[in-house]
């Protein structure tokens, strides 16, 4: 129940696993056998009642309690869930938002496509200019990342130095690349860090549902595979561009 009752029947059913991850359910069966119970409090659900249930009354006490509990429980989960850093989501995060999408997109097909942009540069930039410094390189990463997609977008960390676009909704397939060219090409202007000039290499994976996967973790690891191979675009080996004896470009404003 968001925070209301469900009735499914005796057995316990896949939908049950993904409604019970954001919302509290109380499951009302007539005369549950033990394995049932069991199976649903393994999903995750707050309550088992009977019919003689909805005479207690304790009920509504019953029911808050479901619910109380559930928000404590999604309250933890998306703290754990996001990078504390960036205050981008985490792969788990993400995973359950493209979970409950692909989910739609079985019953309303349209493209759908996830970015995995792997980026170069951040552990030079740690070696040269410390820890935090880094960190406000990828807190800036973040920042451009979210500046160039719609607010439907979702931007995720999936880890130190990788990145993930999910492009909830497109027009066309051939918008993913669009997309990441764009990302690609704000990536690849250098940032000013610790007043000092650093410029990253990227490079891009994209995987496209459904063509590539149907399955959140089926088209991570197409995006990520593409992003691992591929050849990074931008500093030609170099966290800042003067490291390599050249002069490198003005860097964009991001303070």
């Amino acid at each position: 129940m968001s925070d209301q009752a469900d009735t499914p029947s005796e057995e316990p059913v896949e939908p049950v696993e993904s409604l019970v991850a954001d919302t509290a359910v109380l499951v009302l069966a007539a005369d549950p056998v033990p394995a049932a119970v069991i199976a649903w409090l393994r999903c995750g659900v707050q309550e088992v009642l009977v019919a003689s249930d909805l005479l207690d009354a304790a009920l509504p006490q019953r029911v808050r309690g479901a619910i109380e509990r559930k928000q404590h429980q999604r309250e933890a989960r998306h703290a754990h869930a996001t990078d504390l850093n960036t205050g981008l989501p985490h792969q788990q995060q993400l995973i359950e938002h493209m979970s409950h999408l692909l989910a739609l997109r079985e019953r309303e097909p349209s493209p759908m496509a996830l970015l995995v942009l792997r980026i170069e540069g951040l552990a030079t930039t740690e070696a040269r200019l410390g820890r935090e410094a880094a960190n406000v390189l990828r807190r800036k990463v973040a920042v451009r990342l979210r500046a160039g997609v719609r607010a439907s977008d979702v931007v995720a960390s999936l880890g130190e130095d990788s990145f993930s676009v999910l492009l909830a909704a497109m027009l066309a397939a051939s918008d993913a690349q669009h997309v990441g060219n764009k990302l690609l090409a704000s990536l690849t202007t250098p940032f000013k860090v610790a007043g000092q000039d650093v410029a990253l290499a990227v490079s891009l994976g994209i995987a496209q549902y459904p063509q590539d996967g149907r399955q959140p973790q089926a088209l991570l690891t197409r995006a990520v595979g593409l992003a691992t191979s591929g050849a990074a675009q931008g500093r030609s080996g170099f966290a800042n561009f003067t490291e390599s004896g050249g002069i490198g470009p003005a860097a964009a404003n991001d303070d």
